[in-house]
This record gives C-alpha cells, structure tokens and sequence, in this order.
C-alpha cells in the first residue's frame, strides 16, 4: 500500500510538483488548503504533508510557519524548485483588458511588475495557484486570468497569454512535514529547525542568538511571527546548519533555552543545496 502525502490542491500547483519530487513512489493527496493538509497529517489521515515555507523573493511563508507551531508538527525533509509563472485564461484577451488576476498571495507577489502593466486589474488571493487555474477555467471569462504554472496551464485547458512573468528569478522552499521528528539524517547536511520565545528585557533577542556565533554555527534563518493571544510579542522560526545531537549544537540549543520563555525543536532534515 502506498505512503499519502498530503498537499494544497488541486492538481497543477509548484506545491503538487515539490510533493512529487519529495515522494516520488507516494500516493499524492490534493487537499483544500494549507490548513487542511496540517490537519491531515495531525489527525493520521495523512503520513506526511508538502508546504512551501520560503520563497527567494518575497521571504518566508506565514502560514507554513504558523501551522508548524500551532500543531506541534515537525519539517522531516525539504526540496528547493525553480518557479516558473505563466499567465493564463479562458481565451486570448490583451493585457490591458484584463480586469481580475487570481493566484496564490506569494504568486502575486513574486509578479508586480506584469500587475502594474494591466492597471485595471484587481488582484485576487487564492488558496493555491491550482485553485486559481481552475476558477478561471470555470468562470469562462475572458477578463478574468490567473497566475499559474506550466502545468496547470495544460492541465486545465487554458490559453497561455504570457509566460516567465516572474519578476526575477525564482526559487520556493518546500517542506514535508510529519507528526515526529526524524533523527536517522546525515549529521554533515543535517539542518535543526526551532522555535523559540524571548524574555520580555532589553537584549533578549541578542542573548538567544548570540551562542551560536560564539559557538561558530551558521544561523541560516531567523522569522519574527506575531503571538495572537499576546498583542505585540513575538516568537522566532530559525534554523541551524547542524544535527542537535551534535555537542556544538546541543550547547547552543542549551543556552538558548536557558535565556527564553519557550523552545521547541520543529524539524530536522537533510537540507537542500542552496540555489542562486
């Protein structure tokens, strides 16, 4: 029986493309959203989810990071994929007639500059870049396009009207997330992620950061996410090139947790070589 993996439907999204690389023998499952797929893998229905987490140009992924701590979930592996957008609709239509541009919010992002050229188009947030090839497919509306990619394009039957309308180059960060945390990864490409609370004094952030220079660790990334039950604090998503049973990263998670309010390690896994 095949392993499911869980990710934002439906099919045709980068998402279905990093699930597939990540677990080529798997049985791959669109779900509804981000949300859905957390909490598919939280309740067993799912072995394992597919998230993007990072995008090369418009940073980290909120609600990635936010599902990862709210359901106590943890990153097992990870895949970096080159993004590839295309604008596309229901039938051949000049840009400056365009009046609806659906896609997912990093999508939209990751174009400006084609969003500026079509002035009376109204942006629309979308659940998946899949999701919004398939509504333009179903409205039939000319006017109304959506930002996808190669692949849903075919999928969904729809005109291409332009294509590599990225700004710039870019790259997303997938993850595959789970309900444990994997400790079988080659400590020399491990990655630690973790999640941390400071202390409410000045300097806190400095003290939870600081061992792991002195320690001589690459801090590779470092996101500030807001704490919905206390206005104005703040947690920190971070992660660390190295296996936490390693001693130089066991004494810096040590002493960090002895300057914070909370630590929790969220993932580690076999970390992806950078592109760019």
């Amino acid at each position: 029986m095949s392993v499911s993996v869980a990710y934002p439907g439906p099919a045709g999204s980068h998402t279905a493309s990093a699930a597939a690389a990540l677990f080529p023998s798997a049985r791959l499952v669109p779900l509804a959203g981000f949300r859905a797929v957390a909490d598919a893998v939280t309740s067993m229905d799912a072995v394992h989810g597919v998230l993007p987490i990072e995008s090369s140009l418009v940073g980290p992924v909120a609600e990635t990071h936010d599902l990862l701590y709210e359901r106590a979930l943890s990153i097992v592996a990870e895949t970096v994929l080159p993004i590839r957008h295309c604008l596309a609709g229901p039938a051949e239509i000049a840009l400056e007639d365009v009046r609806v541009v659906r896609s997912h919010p990093t999508a939209l992002d990751q174009c400006r500059d084609l969003l500026a050229r079509m002035p009376d188009a109204t942006p629309f947030p979308m659940p998946t870049t899949a999701e919004a090839a398939h509504q333009a497919a179903e409205d039939g509306d000319a006017t109304h396009v959506a930002i996808v990619s190669p692949e849903a394009v075919v999928l969904y039957g729809l005109t291409l009207l332009a294509d590599d309308i990225g700004d710039h180059t870019a790259f997303t960060r997938f993850v595959s997330i789970g309900r444990y945390t994997a400790l079988d990864v080659p400590h020399d490409t491990a990655r630690t992620a973790f999640s941390f609370v400071t202390r409410h004094q000045p300097g806190a952030l400095h003290a939870a950061i600081e061992p792991f220079a002195r320690i001589g660790l690459d801090l590779q990334r470092l996101v500030s996410r807001p704490q919905p039950a206390t206005p104005w604090k703040y947690r920190f998503d971070a992660v660390v090139a190295g296996h936490p049973l390693e001693p130089a990263v066991r004494q810096a998670l040590q002493e960090v947790k002895a300057v914070t309010r909370e630590l929790r390690v969220v993932g580690v896994y076999e970390g992806h070589e950078e592109e760019g």
